[in-house]
């Protein structure tokens, strides 16, 4: 598990977010929500160490993170970031960057390797790709080649950075599905999204972020019932049961 005490991050002379308690867990899904520049990407990459925290303490299995060496740490948690470099190789050669925590120097690839690649890219929906240069891929393809570099790290704990970036809306549903199955393989995953809808539907829990701190956090339900998602994004919030549950929707709020 990885669980947060009073965590600070931000940057040299810059808090962005202070006070933040919560944890990724096993099995479960966590979204983090809130309005552009409140601090969920930053707060996202302080997670796994990527970032140092300006205070408060990070653990990973009820250990410091500090106390892990980066491979270590890579380990057992994968980072997929809101934006990353298109280099000139294929699909598969990139998403073998994910194996690289289990690789000494100089990497030599395994069969396991070869066979996890697969799988991951499988689970993306980019093994039809997996020959492909990256550069002839479009925004929406290469960004399930780089969620398949981070389900090639097979780590217990997945944080996502708006995973459906580019993706139109059925591949958009089916990375949510993705995220739920990895929950119910037992895995922790916390993801950052713009689209309050989806992260309603998926989410097991949600942390809502704003004016520098955590404002809420606790089930879907919980959180709309409270009305701070809403006031916080500017929006009006409402839901209609559905035959697998609730479904959810916003629009603009009338200024009074």
């Amino acid at each position: 598990m990885l669980e947060v005490n009073h965590l600070s991050v931000g940057y040299p002379g810059r808090r962005v977010l202070e006070d933040v308690s919560l944890a990724v867990r096993p099995g479960r899904v966590l979204a983090l929500l809130g309005p552009n520049g409140c601090g969920k990407s930053t707060l996202l990459r302080t997670l796994p160490g990527l970032l140092p925290p300006l205070g408060g303490e990070i653990l990973l299995d009820g250990k410091p993170l500090g106390d892990y060496s980066p491979r270590q740490a890579a380990q057992k948690i994968a980072y997929l970031p809101q934006s990353r470099a298109v280099p000139s190789i294929t699909a598969r050669r990139m998403v073998l960057h994910g194996r690289f925590p289990y690789l000494s120097y100089p990497r030599r690839y395994r069969r396991e390797d070869y066979e996890a690649v697969d799988r991951a890219l499988a689970a993306a929906g980019a093994l039809d790709l997996a020959d492909r240069p990256l550069p002839e891929l479009s925004g929406g393809q290469r960004q399930k080649v780089y969620l398949a570099l981070a389900l090639a790290q097979e780590t217990e704990t997945i944080l996502m950075d708006e995973p459906t970036t580019y993706l139109d809306v059925r591949h958009q549903l089916e990375t949510l599905a993705l995220l739920r199955r990895l929950a119910g393989e037992g895995r922790g995953a916390a993801v950052v999204l713009h689209d309050l809808c989806l992260a309603l539907t998926a989410a097991d829990d949600v942390a809502v972020l704003g004016e520098g701190r955590l404002l809420a956090l606790g089930g879907p339900k919980e959180i709309f019932q409270s009305g701070i998602l809403a006031r916080v994004m500017g929006v009006r919030l409402d839901r209609v049961a559905g035959p697998e549950g609730w479904r959810y929707f916003c629009e603009l709020r009338s200024e009074d």
